[in-house]
């Protein structure tokens, strides 16, 4: 990778191949779906436009699919050579995708003109972080939503992390600063819209493995340091 962005801290060599990995599109990907589909409650948005705002290898495109129906998807990145393995994912698994080379901060697309914007673990990698959020807003119709997933500084500032992976640390917000931040952009979301995962990927100090051999019980939400946020927030008005 060797593309240059100024709101955008791309991966390392070993980040670009997690992301590729069936440890990221199962136990990462799949699960955030699943949750923040739960999330928007029932019956959740089916068809519209969905737009996928750091798509990386389009490793989501078939759970976006499957999840939403949306009836029109849209991939967006700042990588040239992600998006053209976004392009095979795609025609591997026989799904309709457009693809957009370009910023979460400077989205070429019309205002009002997507039902969901989906962000999935892109959020931490941008460096004006409240530009992409007017993005986000501006291109959302009324009513529609924004699911949002991100880790927080708390997993992002761990060893593992700054040891394999590179991000803008200056910006980097616990989960209640994502939150706040959602909120301050208009945002509205209750709290049975919001998630605080505790997944054994994100316990960078043990990977909860003193839990899963029983020796420990998981700290209860409120008692630890949260490492990971997910919300269905929606953009007010009528969908």
């Amino acid at each position: 990778m060797n593309y240059a962005s100024p709101t955008y801290v791309e991966e390392t060599r070993i980040g670009f191949r997690f992301l590729s990995s069936f440890v990221w599109q199962h136990h990462v990907l799949r699960v955030a779906i699943n949750d923040l589909k739960r999330l928007i409650g029932e019956p959740a948005s089916q068809g519209g436009v969905l737009l996928d705002v750091g798509c990386g290898q389009g490793k989501s495109f078939r759970l976006l699919h499957d999840a939403f129906h949306p009836q029109r998807l849209i991939g967006l990145d700042a990588d040239p050579h992600s998006l053209e393995l976004s392009r095979s994912e795609a025609e591997h698994e026989q799904i309709t995708a457009e693809l957009i080379a370009g910023d979460c901060a400077n989205i070429q697309l019309p205002d009002a003109s997507v039902d969901i914007v989906f962000c999935h673990q892109t959020f931490h990698h941008l460096v004006e972080q409240e530009r992409a959020l007017t993005e986000f807003w501006r291109v959302l119709k009324p009513g529609g939503h924004l699911l949002f997933a991100e880790s927080t500084k708390a997993y992002i500032d761990s060893w593992v992390i700054r040891w394999f992976f590179r991000h803008p640390m200056h910006v980097q917000k616990s989960a209640d600063g994502y939150l706040a931040m959602l909120r301050q952009q208009g945002f509205q979301f209750e709290q049975r819209h919001v998630s605080l995962p505790y997944l054994w990927w994100s316990r960078a100090r043990d990977f909860g493995l003193l839990e899963r051999w029983g020796l420990r019980r998981p700290p209860p939400p409120g008692q630890r340091e949260e490492t990971l946020v997910n919300v269905a927030a929606r953009k007010p008005g009528l969908a």
